[in-house]
């Protein structure tokens, strides 16, 4: 029985020669992501942001504009009803109840859930949730600080294993994956909560470890191959291990996939957020992180009458992958 393979073990794909196609493209989705979550912001969630937030879904999609001023109404303060899906599910956030009493937020979201009942026959609530101020506040120091700590720990690891340049190239990869899932949120207006927190850390570790394979594919080669041009030496490298990144981002895909299907509201942000991560993070490994290693000036630095050269392959090879 054969086994099944989607990418050939002898591909020689150039990937090196794109790069200067690819960091274009890398650096406008970069500032459009970052202008996205500047201009538009985060539709952050009760967790941070702090107050009641209550989950409605609705037999067909509802103008929000009676949802809010339905909810208005009631004098607990300006609501902010925002859709998501396919329209029927609405998150509708409120201030922090102005007493301290315990039992003032729940006896708020019971008013909130009548008054929409009245108005909207058949809406269901999936989900009611209360934080005060202090907490959001915290969680969100907490949330950056996790984040921040998480990159920097990585760079410095990557440029205390292998060279600087690892360690540079790593850090724009991981931040590039990082303010992609932001600014990914920022568009689409998924609520962005504790949970996406935790799906970003989980994409910076799967993003790691995919850098981490090529990363030490390279210097592998580097050591082998020590009269080899920089660009082929990526480009041979990248090919090597293009099988089993292909294969382990699909089977992480298809686990992400049910997730997003069967796992319904609560786990849609979190499946949402590591599908792109998996996507964006395959992608900066090729071209952002292994390509920015010439850029940054990386080379084998051969020894004086020692080092083999390529025997299976091409004798003189340039930067764009081009045999001669």
């Amino acid at each position: 029985m054969r086994l099944l393979k989607l990418i050939p073990e002898d591909t020689n794909i150039g990937f090196v020669r794109l790069r200067y196609w690819a960091f274009g493209i890398t650096g406008f989705l970069t500032l459009l992501a970052v202008a996205a979550v500047w201009f538009q912001g985060l539709n952050l969630g009760v967790d941070f942001v702090g107050g009641l937030m209550i989950e409605a879904q609705f037999p067909q999609a509802p103008p929000l504009e009676r949802v809010r001023a339905n909810v208005d109404r009631l004098g607990f303060g300006e609501s902010h009803p925002t859709q998501y899906g396919d329209g029927r599910t609405v998150s509708i956030r409120l201030p922090v109840p102005a007493s301290d009493d315990p039992g003032a937020a729940a006896a708020e979201a019971s008013r909130v859930q009548a008054s929409l009942r009245a108005e909207f026959p058949g809406v269901n609530f999936t989900r009611s949730d209360n934080v005060s101020g202090k907490v959001s506040d915290e969680l969100i120091r907490k949330g950056v600080i996790a984040v921040l700590l998480a990159v920097f720990g990585i760079a410095v690891f990557s440029w205390l294993r292998y060279e600087w340049q690892f360690g540079v190239s790593t850090f724009v990869a991981v931040m590039h994956d990082v303010l992609m899932t932001l600014g990914f949120f920022a568009i689409t207006r998924l609520e962005f909560d504790l949970t996406t927190v935790a799906a970003i850390l989980t994409i910076i570790g799967y993003s790691i470890n995919d850098k981490i394979v090529v990363d030490d594919r390279i210097r592998e080669n580097m050591r082998k191959y020590r009269k080899m041009d920089m660009g082929p030496l990526i480009d041979l490298s990248v090919n090597e291990v293009l099988p089993r990144t292909v294969m382990t981002s699909i089977t992480v895909l298809l686990a992400l996939g049910s997730l997003l299907i069967f796992g319904g509201n609560v786990l849609l942000g979190f499946s949402a957020a590591m599908m792109l991560g998996i996507i964006i993070g395959t992608y900066s490994s090729i071209y952002v992180s292994a390509s920015m290693l010439i850029t940054l000036g990386l080379r084998a630095q051969p020894k004086t009458g020692a080092g083999p050269t390529r025997r299976d392959g091409p004798k003189n090879e340039s930067f764009d992958g081009a045999q001669v």
